[in-house]
């Protein structure tokens, strides 16, 4: 929206965002945290207000004519709606953020290519293959490339402020949604426990979203270690709060999804775990064509990031790659300065890449 913003001053939105989107100048139609939701066993439940959604969405759409329709990941939901205005209408659709038809289901780059005219993708080994099935694409880089990271002296600053001080830390993250946390909170303190018999002296630092701040209190709880809780509602700028801590930590332990890239850009190694639903993940690991679901071990083409997942998630497990990472913490420093290269660093931002590839696409 800010890349548009400077190419089209003129441009207006409207649509569904969350406050990043707001503030650029969005009014969402409604909350996009009931879009919020993983696995097949979750979404079940609330099939028929998404199914709603999905209508009442795309009647807007329809109703709006818009120049482009530009839909931002969550295939579920955004697919669905691009497919009923195209039956509808010739407006022109754009998703940005290309499905992951490399890891599962190929098949779906030649099913949303009947009513999607244009993919930006965030990797870049994806454009071929949606080209293959016909759609335009472009690798536009990841906006994780553009995301400052902490100085030196904030670092400092940060270890000073939380009275760290000169400690090891642990950035431990159990996930952004509600459900992440209640599988991951037990089995992550389960494994800090573990790992804290052989290190009294780790601290624990657990940055939480805003949406999960009280669920990740309540998780902590019962953690060893004192855990120190960054929750943004607390006050003064807690995204610079969280980059110093994301600089500052010797390692991490965090869910898997796209913070493992937050993590390559601060330099920190980490360990992923994951837990959902158990029919959810028998079907997925039966369809999944990846050995890794993490995105620096994909992008960087090595293995080099411990993975815990499913029935692997155990306390055990994550303390023992904890402390295989923690004794050789610079294993990792390659596979994350090749990621974040791969990305686009150093390039365009990939924020005006996006905005300039729709509007030459028009």
């Amino acid at each position: 929206m800010a890349g548009l913003k400077a190419l089209r001053p003129d441009v207006t939105f409207e649509g569904i965002g969350g406050p990043d989107m707001t503030a650029e100048g969005l009014q969402s139609r409604f909350d996009m945290a009931e879009l919020s939701i993983m696995g097949l066993a979750e979404i079940l439940p609330r099939y028929r207000s998404l199914k709603a959604r999905i209508r009442q969405t795309a009647d807007a759409v329809l109703q709006m004519q818009p120049d482009v329709m530009i839909t931002i990941d969550s295939p579920d939901f955004s697919l669905r709606v691009a497919k009923l205005v195209k039956a509808q209408s010739n407006i022109r659709t754009v998703h940005y953020v290309a499905p992951s038809v490399w890891a599962w289901r190929p098949g779906r780059a030649a099913h949303m290519a009947k009513y999607i005219d244009h993919v930006l993708a965030l990797l870049p080994f994806e454009p071929p293959l949606m080209q293959a099935a016909g759609m335009a694409c472009d690798f536009v880089g990841h906006p994780v490339v553009t995301d400052p990271v902490a100085t030196d002296e904030e670092v400092s600053a940060f270890r000073s402020e939380s009275g760290i001080g000169d400690a090891p830390f642990l950035l431990v993250l159990p996930g952004s949604r509600k459900a992440e946390v209640a599988r991951l909170g037990p089995v992550f303190g389960d494994a800090l426990g573990l790992l804290l018999a052989r290190r009294p002296q780790m601290r624990v630092v657990v940055p939480a979203a805003a949406s999960v701040a009280d669920e990740v209190r309540a998780a902590v709880a019962d953690w060893p270690g004192d855990p120190l809780v960054l929750d943004p509602r607390d006050g003064g700028d807690a995204r610079a709060r969280k980059r110093a801590a994301f600089r500052a930590a010797d390692a991490a332990l965090a869910a898997s999804g796209t913070v493992s890239l937050e993590l390559a850009a601060a330099g920190t190694p980490m360990v992923i775990g994951y837990r959902v639903n158990w029919l959810t993940f028998r079907i997925v690991k039966a369809i999944a064509l990846i050995d890794t679901v993490t995105l620096v071990n994909l992008v960087s083409d090595t293995r080099v990031v411990p993975e815990y997942l499913g029935p692997d998630c155990t306390a055990e497990g994550i303390a023992e790659g904890l402390q295989a990472v923690l004794a050789n913490p610079e294993a990792q420093q390659a596979a994350m300065a090749l990621t974040m290269e791969r990305l686009g660093k150093g390039g365009e931002a990939p924020g005006l890449r996006a905005a300039r590839a729709v509007l030459e696409a028009m």
